[in-house]
């Protein structure tokens, strides 16, 4: 038993001499506070490179109610926009005046200018139906989407009726409340 204890007590005496002379080394000490401020300038600068990328202030990525939101607003302005009665034109226009600013207005009104015209002779009716969007960038009020829609147009006089599919990409801004389309580009497909 005696024997037992004298190594016990041996070790314990090598285990504080070895502790003692780690913690009264200088060099080891200003090594380790060296490696530890390293790893943390390192670690806050991958921090701010993630922070940094777009895709992560992208809320589309990150927030389908959003994402959601914008999707189903935009597919029913475009459906309203881009859908015309020759017998009533006021509910088109009247889509224009709350949904459509900026660059858009005047977009707009370059794309349904033919369509203003030549219906009321032909007696056409268009309509347009959104069948698929996607949210590219949703961030701060500020969204982007590709818009896919057929559109139907018949002629009521004869009857005679043309699909056709239609692609835009729009940019749409929250303002009070209220998704407004701010600009318009066509895809010819």
């Amino acid at each position: 038993m005696a024997a037992q204890t004298t190594r016990i007590a041996a070790g314990a005496a090598r285990w504080k001499a070895a502790a003692a002379s780690a913690a009264a080394s200088p060099v080891a000490l200003g090594l380790l506070a060296v490696l530890l401020a390293a790893s943390g300038i390192w670690m806050h600068q991958r921090a701010r490179d993630v922070r940094a990328d777009p895709a992560v202030r992208n809320t589309a990525l990150t927030d389908s109610a959003a994402t959601s939101e914008v999707k189903g607003a935009v597919a029913a302005m475009v459906g309203t926009l881009f859908s015309y009665n020759y017998t009533d034109p006021g509910r088109t226009d009247a889509a224009a005046r709350t949904d459509l600013a900026g660059d858009a207005v005047r977009r707009y009104a370059a794309l349904m200018g033919r369509v203003r015209t030549d219906a009321p002779r032909q007696k056409t009716v268009l309509s347009t139906r959104v069948t698929d969007s996607a949210v590219i960038t949703l961030h701060d009020g500020r969204a982007r989407l590709l818009v896919y829609a057929d559109q139907q147009t018949t002629r009521t006089g004869d009857g005679k009726s043309t699909t056709s599919p239609a692609m835009l990409a729009v940019t749409v801004v929250r303002n009070s409340g209220h998704w407004r389309i701010t600009a318009i580009n066509t895809f010819q497909p």
